[in-house]
């Protein structure tokens, strides 16, 4: 009786890694370490700040620098509330912001919308003047903005910062609307149309709520660039219980004529970010679908 014997197998030697896997590797580790040197680079004065905030004051005047003491301290916090209404800067700043946020998204996307959708005269003559707005540097509009307030009595009234932040943003707005407008379907308001949407109520019923993501972002976008503008809310506001934060936190000033209050400037510097970090968290998801979006458009 014979067997038959299965054919022997072939043993096959193990694959060797190729140069060009080792390189790959490589690269990766390279990316690896650029991404985490950015990171460090960005995130490097932030901590510093940081970590003055909690110093005590013989650890910031030490020399050679103390980079990361072994003692910590609240007390250039509970300066800053004590000495100054440092809650009632913060309250200026948020109104101004929200009000100046919330004008460009009401008056900035239905122009974005009527210069994506709506057969507008002129329309590349008007996106090349809102281009241009975007690009002027808005610190050359001071002398006649002054000149304006003085004209209207503006001076020491919300007024002066809202109109001029509103003015500023607006193109911005309508340049990233217009954009994310562009993406939508036509068919959607061709159904709108026939279920008897006009213009207005095709907009804010149906094509708003789409451009949830694009909103957020545009509106953080200006929220921020009002939150920390400094100029005009020096000149345009002296009186002190109108003041933002960005003007109160220039001026804090130490006990002495030449003394430099680091750890009370550093609290105050965290103090005013921390509404800012807490909005861009709060609305994360949101950037990035708005930013994703954006991208994909380009």
């Amino acid at each position: 009786m014979t067997t038959i014997q299965p054919p022997a197998r072939s043993q096959e030697a193990p694959p060797r890694q190729t140069p060009q896997k080792r390189s790959v590797s490589i690269q990766n580790i390279l990316f690896l370490i650029a991404v985490l040197l950015v990171i460090l680079f960005s995130l490097a004065p932030i901590l510093w700040q940081l970590l003055t905030s909690f110093k005590v004051n013989q650890d910031i005047a030490a020399i050679p620098n103390v980079y990361f003491p072994s003692r910590y301290t609240l007390q250039h916090y509970i300066e800053i509330f004590n000495r100054r209404p440092f809650l009632n800067y913060m309250l200026n700043s948020a109104f101004v912001a929200i009000s100046s946020t919330l004008l460009c998204l009401a008056l900035g996307t239905p122009a974005a919308y009527a210069l994506a959708r709506l057969k507008v005269k002129g329309e590349r003559i008007i996106l090349a003047i809102v281009l241009i707005v975007t690009l002027f540097p808005y610190i050359l509009l001071f002398i006649g903005l002054l000149e304006i307030v003085r004209t209207f009595g503006l001076a020491n009234n919300y007024l002066a910062l809202i109109i001029p932040y509103t003015a500023i943003n607006i193109p911005l707005t309508i340049l990233v609307m217009r954009s994310f407008f562009q993406q939508l379907p036509r068919d959607l308001e061709d159904s709108a149309k026939v279920d008897g949407y006009n213009t207005w109520g095709m907009l804010t019923k149906i094509l708003l709520p789409l451009t949830t993501p694009a909103l957020v972002t545009t509106g953080i976008l200006a929220f921020i660039a009002a939150w920390n503008e400094f100029i005009f809310a020096l000149t345009f506001i002296t009186r002190e219980s109108m003041k933002t934060i960005p003007v109160a936190v220039a001026q804090i000033s130490g006990t002495a004529v030449f003394e430099i209050p680091y750890g009370a400037l550093a609290a105050a510097t965290v103090i005013g970010t921390l509404p800012l970090v807490a909005l861009v968290l709060l609305f994360q998801r949101r950037i990035v679908q708005g930013l994703t979006a954006g991208a994909v458009k380009g």
